[in-house]
């Protein structure tokens, strides 16, 4: 059962080592080793981390605070599209020399330490890369009273480091791989193209599905399904999708969710 911080109103803390995670999925793309030759590795980057499914995963964890991403951003520009649309702060950082690291871990664990002891407000710290560096930062985040949240690339990721966690995802599994393209089904090409997604109906599912990953049960109370959509998008208004209210919008889309009585509230869950 996965840790539920929904309700206890305090806020999260995402930091990411970019480059630690863009290079698993790179290699897990393209075979071991690929990233790291050197003319692989001081060249603009193709993006391939879904930025927004792990914004969205720490936002099913309480509202976000802080969201901070490590790295030599020069080589990581075409990423800027998701990262501002997912208010990721970057944090600049040039390695020392032509073969040395950025120091991105050293600088995230002493940001960490930093603001851990200065915001009470944050509950749950996130913790994106999978050095085994992270180890000491984990134990003063739960010496702090702090739930920490480890996520990295399940091939390399040290899983002492995995270990010292309250909670450890592996980014393989948050987001599924595209299947290749001689995989798919001839027929899928002939086929028409799918009618455009209602965004409403998106963004409930979304929500509903993150609600009911981080309790470990398909049910969730519906009292917490309207916050979890603005942490998705601060920006959404039922009326701006024909819907006078929140509830009203649960009644239109009532083939996307069922509905019970719970003990003190509805509860929702989506269906299959």
């Amino acid at each position: 059962m996965g840790i539920d911080n929904n309700d206890n109103g305090r806020s999260v803390a995402m930091y990411w080592d970019f480059e630690n995670l863009h290079a698993g999925v790179l290699e897990a793309k393209y075979g071991e080793g690929a990233y790291a030759k050197q003319d692989n590795r001081f060249k603009p980057q193709e993006p391939l981390v879904d930025v927004q499914a792990l914004v969205e995963l720490g936002a099913s964890f309480g509202p976000v605070a802080i969201n901070r991403a490590y790295g030599n951003w020069q080589y990581f520009g075409r990423y800027r599209d998701a990262l501002l649309q997912n208010a990721v702060e970057l944090i600049q950082l040039f390695p020392p020399g032509a073969s040395a690291k950025n120091g991105a871990d050293i600088k995230l664990c002493l940001d960490a330490t930093e603001d851990i002891s200065r915001f009470t407000h944050v509950g749950t710290v996130i913790i994106i890369g999978g050095d085994s560096d992270y180890m000491p930062v984990a134990q003063k985040i739960k010496a702090a009273g702090r739930t920490l949240i480890g996520i990295g690339n399940r091939k390399n990721t040290n899983k002492h480091w995995a270990k010292s966690c309250h909670e450890f995802r592996y980014y393989d599994s948050l987001v599924e791989p595209e299947p290749p393209a001689e995989a798919k089904p001839a027929e899928a090409k002939e086929a028409p193209p799918a009618p455009p997604a209602d965004p409403a109906a998106d963004v409930l599912r979304r929500a509903v599905h993150l609600l009911a990953e981080s309790k470990g049960e398909p049910w969730v109370n519906k009292a917490t399904v309207w916050p979890m959509i603005k942490r998705l998008d601060s920006t959404f208004d039922p009326k701006d999708h024909g819907h006078a209210s929140f509830g009203e919008m649960l009644k239109a889309l009532d083939t996307i969710v069922d509905v019970r009585k719970g003990e003190a509230d509805h509860q929702l869950r989506l269906k299959s």
